[in-house]
């Protein structure tokens, strides 16, 4: 048996925990405004029939109250015509007619207290409706304010579902990216290092060197070109004019003799032949090629 009950309140919390997940508050204060309005309407309904059985046993009363008014008048005629056991009979019937009126007379007091009871609680239930329906709505609407304030919240903070599901695409986007980045740069070092080979390029690994030995060689070369004209130029002082034209005039003199001692140090060229009009013959070409040929 303890095993049972145990069992028992385990399916009840269970079943207690999903019911107040599924729930939502608002569809069950629409339930409840339903059924008062249900209870409402079976009040006024019967209102309406204690109504209408009062108003029955007023039509019967007046009936009954027109009968004996007849048998009244009966009597009276009886007598006028000496029959006295007409008018005797008239008059029990009319007695009896009385008593119905006495026991229609009690029902209706009885109705008119049931209806009046009726009417009374239709009015209280009716102002109770109305308040559950004012209360209804409000509690609504604050519902509503706090369930939206409460996913905008979420939203911020980045906490509902949807953002976190955005979140985590996000996350493995930026892995995939930085995975993807890493294997670019190692796949480059292994390149550049000559374990892996480039087929989009020369597969000679003696031309590379030589390729990459050319290209460091340029970039030293720009580099000193680069300083070269960021160095700054040699102070000189300035001199004037005439010392500049005295000058000037001194380093013509001595390039020109210098010249004239390379003209006096070169060896003399060998005599050439006389020009004359006529033409020399072969032989005398051929003996001339020689002569010019000798030192």
């Amino acid at each position: 048996m303890g095993v049972m009950k145990r069992l028992t309140g385990i399916v009840q919390a269970k079943a207690n925990k999903v019911m107040d997940r599924v729930e939502d508050p608002r569809e069950t204060l629409d339930l409840s405004y339903e059924k008062q309005l249900e209870q409402l309407q079976q009040v006024r309904r019967g209102v309406a029939d204690v109504a209408t059985a009062r108003k029955r046993i007023e039509l019967q009363a007046q009936q009954l109250q027109q009968s004996a008014a007849k048998l009244q008048d009966q009597a009276r005629q009886a007598l006028a015509q000496n029959r006295e056991d007409l008018a005797r009979e008239a008059l029990g019937r009319r007695a009896a007619i009385s008593t119905q009126l006495d026991g229609l007379k009690a029902q209706h007091d009885q109705l008119v207290d049931q209806e009046a009871k009726l009417v009374a609680t239709t009015q209280a239930l009716q102002a109770r409706v109305e308040s559950f329906r004012t209360q209804k709505e409000t509690l609504k609407a604050s519902y509503t304010a706090a369930q939206a304030q409460t996913r905008i919240g979420e939203a911020v903070s980045g906490i509902s579902e949807s953002m976190t599901d955005t979140g985590l695409a996000m996350q493995r986007a930026q892995d995939k990216i930085a995975q993807m980045q890493a294997r670019a740069g190692a796949v480059d070092e292994l390149l550049a290092s000559g374990t892996l080979t480039d087929l989009s390029g020369s597969s000679d690994p003696l031309q590379a060197e030589l390729d990459k030995t050319s290209a460091q060689s340029q970039i030293e070369l720009e580099l000193a070109q680069m300083k070269g004209q960021l160095a700054p130029p040699p102070a000189t002082g300035a001199l004037p004019s005439g010392a500049a034209g005295e000058e000037a005039a001194e380093d013509a003199d001595s390039d020109g003799a210098v010249e004239a001692e390379t003209v006096e140090e070169l060896p003399k060229p060998a005599s050439t032949p006389a020009v004359t009009g006529e033409t020399p013959a072969a032989g005398d070409l051929f003996s001339l090629g020689a002569e010019g040929s000798q030192p």
